[in-house]
């Protein structure tokens, strides 16, 4: 039997890129000598982030379609005709036994050119509202990884398996106490509250953070503040981020040190980040980005909220309320214990092993 061979395409974001390295970790620990190629898009953060993370990738000239009208919109179907060809030239030099999407723009070409070609196909779809390239996919895969329940409503019932979103494997192993605590400069004896926005930062988030200082000043809780590599210049030398309760970072490299210090975490509502928060059962106050596509993350947030699982601000009331909001609910243990019970609940630690098992069965059907 040859080694076994795997594509996994997408990225665009963290939230399809991280998923899909970890999917491809899983993989090469349950096959040492598979091979694996990701597929990505030109000029996107896969093309970096995924041979950092140790494995080949190559491009598509891809671009996702415009939902405003613009001319961009008329170069479209020959791009999208473009990647397809790509695709199917990669996919017929690679030889792959299954082809795995976790959507972003160069799923689409690569996915569909593999259900084409007599290959098996495993999508992701990570939100709880399904994207424009999952939905058309869906018809011509074999699976549907899903990380919330009702897509049957979306889906095909047939193909669906609620597996949950893949974390990173170091976000599951938290360390002591002394080490998170130590490593931030924070006091073991005080509430804290973790806000941050994704790797480039939020501005909303860190706009609420400027403008509530007097209140973050005399609120006796310290703020963990990411505040992101694009807003670090307008926001790292502010009043906030010099008082004593704030410890201030343009990017936190151990975010599982992060998580085990907050009592509270503010943040975006991206798929990713739902998923770690759920496994590890922290309360949370998500604002919904509304910079997102068909606000995916306003949905993502309503199926917490809806299950007493987070709390919801939305991001044009952020600044205004967020703050007072957060300090009212760090001091109320029986909200926190509340959140805290409901989220674990809907956390899937071996989220990333079930999509591998569904992979494993494509395969040996094969």
């Amino acid at each position: 039997m040859r080694r076994p061979r795997f594509i996994i395409s997408g990225g665009g974001s963290g939230g399809h890129i991280f998923p899909a390295i970890a999917i491809a970790n899983a993989l090469k620990e349950e096959f040492p000598e598979g091979e694996i190629l990701f597929v990505g898009a030109e000029g996107k953060m896969e093309m970096e982030k995924v041979p950092k993370a140790g494995y080949r990738i190559k491009g598509l000239k891809i671009v996702g379609l415009q939902r405003s009208l613009t001319w961009k919109n008329v170069l479209f179907p020959y791009k999208l005709i473009v990647s397809l060809r790509q695709a199917q030239k990669i996919i017929r030099e690679f030889n792959p036994d299954i082809v795995i999407g976790v959507g972003g723009y160069a799923s689409g070409p690569t996915v569909a050119m593999a259900s084409f070609m007599g290959i098996p196909t495993l999508i992701q779809e990570q939100n709880s509202f399904a994207g424009l390239t999952n939905r058309w996919l869906a018809k011509k895969v074999n699976r549907i990884c899903v990380a919330y329940e009702g897509m049957e409503n979306v889906f095909e019932k047939s193909k669906l398996v609620l597996t949950g979103n893949p974390v990173r494997q170091d976000i599951l192993e938290l360390p002591a106490a002394e080490k998170a605590y130590l490593h931030f400069n924070l006091s073991t004896d005080k509430k804290t509250i973790l806000i941050f926005g994704g790797s480039l930062g939020s501005r909303t988030l860190n706009q609420a953070m400027k403008e509530n200082r007097a209140v973050i000043e005399r609120s006796g809780v310290q703020f963990l503040w990411q505040i992101g590599s694009f807003y670090r210049e307008e926001y790292f030398t502010c009043e906030t981020a010099q008082l004593s309760n704030v410890v201030a970072m343009e990017f936190i490299d151990q975010m599982e040190l992060a998580y085990h210090c907050a009592d509270l975490v503010i943040c975006r509502a991206g798929a990713l980040t739902i998923a770690e928060i759920s496994v590890l059962g922290k309360a949370s106050i998500l604002v919904p980005s509304p910079n997102v596509s068909e606000d995916h993350q306003t949905h993502n947030a309503k199926a917490l909220l809806s299950r007493d699982a987070a709390m919801m601000v939305s991001d044009n009331q952020a600044s205004s309320d967020l703050i007072n909001i957060a300090l009212e609910v760090v001091h109320d243990q029986s909200k926190i214990e509340l959140l805290s019970r409901n989220i674990l609940k809907l956390g899937k630690p071996t989220a990333t092993q079930e999509i591998v098992k569904e992979i494993e069965k494509l395969i040996s059907n094969k």
